[in-house]
């Protein structure tokens, strides 16, 4: 190897092209601090905290939080890939394959495009979820 070279100047999948370094974006305390705006009905609340829209337009990434609180049950058709892990309480999802999971903190859950998801609780819940999708599209 030459001595210009260096291993670590590498960056995983990388083409060894020179690129302008790219700062990460951080955002402190957001579980604690964030407020979901009210999506539906009078109990689900859901906000996209950040997104990739403006660095990659043609396949966008967001993330946010879903927090669901007692009451009416939130059915949502699913237009594009999204993960969910969630951080407190508990949420019943159910799919239209009649499978049923009680979901509690630190389960994770991938939610294919098309997938038609029945959420409710007796209680609340709060996940971070991050949705292939433009922010502020689901």
């Amino acid at each position: 190897m030459s001595e210009e070279f260096k291993s670590d100047d590498l960056k995983m999948g990388s083409t060894g092209e020179s690129t302008t370094p790219v700062a990460l974006q951080y955002f402190a305390q957001q579980q604690q601090t964030f407020q979901p705006p009210l999506i539906a009905n009078e109990n689900a609340f859901l906000g996209d905290v950040v997104s990739s829209e403006k660095n990659n337009s043609s396949s966008p990434v967001s993330a946010g939080f879903y927090r669901l609180e007692k009451g009416t049950p939130l059915v949502y058709e699913y237009t594009y890939d999204e993960m969910k892990i969630i951080l407190e309480g508990h949420f019943d999802i159910s799919d239209e394959t009649g499978q049923k999971v009680r979901a509690t903190k630190g389960d994770v859950f991938y939610f294919p495009k098309g997938a038609k998801i029945t959420f409710t609780t007796d209680d609340y819940g709060l996940a971070f979820y991050t949705g292939q999708r433009k922010q502020g599209a689901a």
